[in-house]
């Protein structure tokens, strides 16, 4: 299975976006082997339980390694 790196940010609202905010980094890269990208991205939400962030303006970001 091929190596992935995920990371997961947090945009902001539209208020926010307004006043110059920019996204928020939430989960910094972490290396992942999965089937595909989908698979990747899923595994990185998943294991990653603590996160404060709010899921509607949550943004995977998945590359090949």
């Amino acid at each position: 299975m091929p190596l992935f790196e995920v990371a997961i940010l947090e945009t902001p609202t539209r208020k926010e976006a307004k006043n110059g905010t920019l996204e928020k980094l939430v989960l910094p890269p972490v290396p992942i082997v999965a089937k595909d990208e989908q698979g990747a991205a899923i595994s990185a939400v998943l294991d990653a339980k603590d996160l404060e962030v709010d899921r509607s303006r949550m943004e995977v970001i998945v590359r090949p390694f």
